[in-house]
């Protein structure tokens, strides 16, 4: 792949689907900020494996896994240890927010970090057991367990939010 293409084809990527991986980042962090640095350090990594990706088809794929392992190594950092709270409102990527979305959204802040992260590859981005156990690097059992207890968890918070 000559440089031009290359870039041509990135910058198209990133043109279509940064906001749609922005919104992925925000939903396993929690933090827009963090949301930000987190699809920045995908987008760097993928930009340099571009024309092997490209031509598997994996383009959004591979960005979502670093998007979740990134948020991992986060974690594990022994130099972060703060703990992601419920996110102020102001950052909205959307323009006019959906008190649904919202209401989701902060729902989904309430569960436990592997509980959510099983929740949205499973049921968000529709991603099959088998993927979502490879996605987090856990086993399809422990996979089907945090799903289950997430998704009851979270009808139980959207529950006691439409009080």
């Amino acid at each position: 792949m000559r440089d031009a293409e290359r870039e041509t084809a990135f910058t198209a990527f990133v043109t279509a689907r940064r906001d749609h991986l922005r919104r992925i980042a925000y939903a396993v962090c929690g933090d827009w900020h963090t949301a930000d640095d987190l699809v920045q350090t995908a987008l760097v990594k993928a930009y340099v494996a571009w024309p092997r990706i490209r031509r598997e088809g994996e383009e959004e794929a591979y960005v979502r896994r670093i998007i979740v392992r990134a948020n991992i190594d986060r974690h594990r950092r022994a130099t972060n240890r703060e703990l992601v709270g419920v996110p102020e409102h102001g950052g909205s990527c959307d323009p006019e927010p959906v008190e649904e979305r919202s209401a989701l959204l902060d729902a989904l802040q309430g569960l436990p970090e592997m509980q959510r992260k099983a929740v949205l590859l499973r049921y968000w981005l529709g991603m099959s057991t088998a993927e979502t156990a490879a996605e987090l690097g856990i086993a399809e059992g422990t996979v089907k367990s945090h799903a289950s207890r997430g998704r009851e968890r979270l009808q139980a918070l959207l529950a006691d939010a439409d009080r």
